[in-house]
């Protein structure tokens, strides 16, 4: 995969069904690539799920794994077809290097500038920053005046609400979990509603 072709958004899939995941994945079918997902690691039978989901909608939306912790974890994930590996806190450089000789995207996790700094000088795809919400929006954009602008994405704290303000200040990508849906829609599968808060998201931008 290629960081061109990343999405600006990606949405977090953590602790759901299968059959869950599968709505979200439905509902995302009209938007043509503007949102990947993230299928957490944390997540019972993860590694099926990416499996199976790829099987299902790789070919139009793209699936990758999150809180990716470990080089292990990081060969499965590519194993189940995973385009894409973000974790919660720095990769290793085994990680980076295994990932990068294989083609898929990496996003670490940082929270200072020498650890983005750090990822990228190590071969980060993009640096994501983590939790987002507690640096708030101009860090992103503090943080490049130094360093130059950079492929970074805030993650954690970021609903509909702020997302502009994340852009305007300077995150190239958001990661969205909980907060981008309704807990009933997603409980009751109602792909229809899945899609229009998706909808909501990118008229608020």
């Amino acid at each position: 995969m290629k960081l061109a072709d990343y999405p600006r958004f990606t949405v977090i899939m953590r602790g759901y069904t299968f059959d869950q995941a599968d709505a979200i994945l439905k509902a995302m079918q009209e938007f043509d690539h503007q949102f990947a997902v993230e299928m957490t690691m944390n997540t019972e039978g993860a590694i099926d799920h990416i499996r199976e989901l790829n099987k299902r909608y790789g070919d139009t939306t793209y699936i990758g794994a999150g809180t990716v912790r470990t080089l292990e974890q990081a060969k499965a994930c590519y194993e189940a077809g995973a385009k894409f590996l973000l974790g919660p806190h720095m990769f290793t450089e085994e990680m980076l290097a295994y990932a990068n000789e294989k083609g898929v995207l990496t996003v670490p996790a940082a929270m200072t500038p020498s650890e983005v700094n750090q990822m990228f000088a190590q071969g980060a795809d993009i640096v994501k920053v983590f939790p987002a919400a507690v640096v708030t929006p101009r860090f992103f954009k503090d943080i490049q005046a130094p360093l130059g602008k950079l492929p970074l994405m805030g993650v954690g704290g970021i609903s509909k609400e702020n997302a502009k303000e994340f852009f305007e200040n300077g995150a190239s990508y958001l990661g969205l979990g909980s907060g981008i849906f309704n807990k009933q829609d997603i409980e009751e599968l109602n792909v229809t509603n899945l899609a229009q808060s998706m909808k909501e998201l990118l008229a608020a931008i």
